[in-house]
């Protein structure tokens, strides 16, 4: 599975993630100073603060999470663009 996003406010979505983190009373002082930090200055950490894997695929029937991982960069999409054929193997399936 694939998903790309287009973040259109940063700043929210940091400002998103600094909230919940501040509504997390069980979090040590220390986790969360390291925390603020890193959704402030990244909002691909942002980001992946707010959206966990497992709660996007918990629901769906005969789909169990293995592993999942976060990674971003910052690339112009084009939708449009042969380069991105969604059909086309990207080269990192492991499975054969």
């Amino acid at each position: 599975m694939e998903l790309v996003l287009e973040v259109d406010d940063a700043d929210a979505v940091t400002k998103s993630a600094l909230s919940r983190i501040a509504g997390e009373a069980e979090l040590p002082a220390a986790e969360r100073a390291h925390a603020e930090g890193a959704v402030t200055e990244d909002t691909a950490e942002a980001l992946a603060y707010l959206v966990d894997p497992f709660d996007l695929v918990s629901q769906v029937p005969g789909v169990e999470l293995q592993q999942a991982s976060w990674s971003s960069e910052r690339i112009d999409y084009d939708p449009d663009s042969p380069d991105w054929d969604l059909d086309e193997d990207d080269g990192d399936d492991n499975d054969g």
